[in-house]
């Protein structure tokens, strides 16, 4: 992979998406909500999972996979039957119509801006500064991977997945932040102090997804089939849908990063969690406040739980093929960058008009994401 070739391809990929994005915001004014704009939206929705296969970068790749060809997706189904967070105000400009379909935005109500214009789950610096140290630490352990037992290795990975989204968050907010004084959706809510499967998923875990996911597969299932099978078990239908539609973009989103065929774990992983979900409600429901297990104790088998299936159904599946080497290089590759800004050397490299203009004509050879598949 050629790093200049690759960051080219990247840029091109977000702009073939703002092209995209444009369309269907004219498109949303001019076409009324339903099949119609549903019609007209569609070949958007299967261009974005498309997105991916131009790249060859595990972080670009997996960027792409996860805010366009799963979040944008998925909110521009919702947009074409006048729901979702695209719909939601109908004075929306297109700069913000972008954002928030492209990134895991959330639209400030116009009315509560003076009041949200300091969010509370805003950190204070030195946690993200704190953040960054330690993923920079599990990076540098990974370099005695040889040396550890392969259930620490497991759970190495695990906890670096973590901090890399984290990380990721971190920046596409400073991001919006700065430029469309938009508020990101906070992604997690401190996960390591969930007492319960249900607020894993639902209060503490990559939050705009369960949001999406709500919206998109949730909430249809459970008016669809109350009538027919009654609340409660509309309930545990709708809930081992939700895991089942997040299973199968899981194992799309491992696609995009190795290009291998999925074995069905992630598959197994997420309905597992969600029949253990739906086994929780009901004993909770059953026990009515009659019994309640001791916090810590909750929490403590929660999170083993978590890690533990996570390690042996996901976090393999993650680095399977090239994944783990390719990703490595490019954490080096950033590293040499960073150091070639420190020293100058990228300066004195830089050769003015002449690297403008390869830049340019790199950025305008489009080719369309199917002629690139790897």
């Amino acid at each position: 992979m050629e790093p200049e070739s690759e960051i080219i391809r990247f840029i091109q990929t977000w702009l073939i998406v703002y092209a995209s994005l444009t369309y269907c915001f004219f498109t949303g004014k001019l076409v009324s909500p339903g099949k119609l704009r549903l019609l007209f939206i569609s070949p958007v929705v299967v261009l974005f999972l498309l997105l991916p296969l131009r790249l060859t970068s595990v972080h670009f790749s997996g960027i792409i996979g996860f805010f366009i060809s799963w979040l944008a997706t998925f909110k521009l189904l919702l947009f074409a039957l006048d729901k979702g967070p695209l719909a939601s105000d109908p004075s929306i400009s297109l700069a913000c119509f972008c954002a928030a379909a492209s990134l895991p935005i959330k639209i400030t109500p116009k009315q509560n801006t003076v009041e949200e214009s300091a969010p509370p789950s805003l950190k204070p610096a030195m946690w993200y500064a704190g953040r960054a140290a330690l993923m920079a630490v599990v990076v540098k352990l990974f370099a005695f991977r040889d040396q550890l037992h392969p259930t620490a290795v497991n759970f190495l990975k695990c906890f670096h997945f973590y901090l890399m989204v984290e990380f990721m968050f971190v920046v596409v907010r400073a991001a919006a932040r700065a430029g469309l004084g938009m508020e990101l959706e906070p992604q997690f809510n401190d996960p390591h102090r969930t007492t319960s499967l249900q607020e894993f998923w639902g209060r503490r875990w990559n939050l705009m997804v369960s949001d999406i996911l709500r919206l998109t597969v949730y909430e249809p299932v459970m008016s669809r089939s109350s009538g027919l099978l009654g609340r409660t078990n509309a309930q545990r239908v709708a809930v081992m849908a939700t895991f089942g539609v997040s299973a199968v973009m899981h194992e799309l989103i491992d696609y995009y990063l190795n290009r291998l065929h999925p074995t069905g774990k992630i598959t197994a992983l997420f309905l597992l969690h969600g029949a253990c979900v739906v086994a929780e409600t009901t004993v909770r429901r059953r026990l009515n406040g009659k019994w309640r297990v001791p916090r810590i104790l909750s929490a403590s088998l929660t999170i083993w739980f978590v890690f533990s299936t996570a390690a042996w159904l996901f976090v393999p599946e993650l680095h399977r093929g090239t994944v783990e080497a390719r990703m490595f290089e490019e954490y080096a590759a950033v590293g040499e960058f960073i150091e070639s800004v420190r020293n100058g050397s990228i300066f004195r490299s830089f050769h003015g008009s002449a690297s403008i203009h390869y830049f340019f004509k790199q950025l305008v050879s489009f080719q369309l994401p199917i002629l690139n598949i790897q």
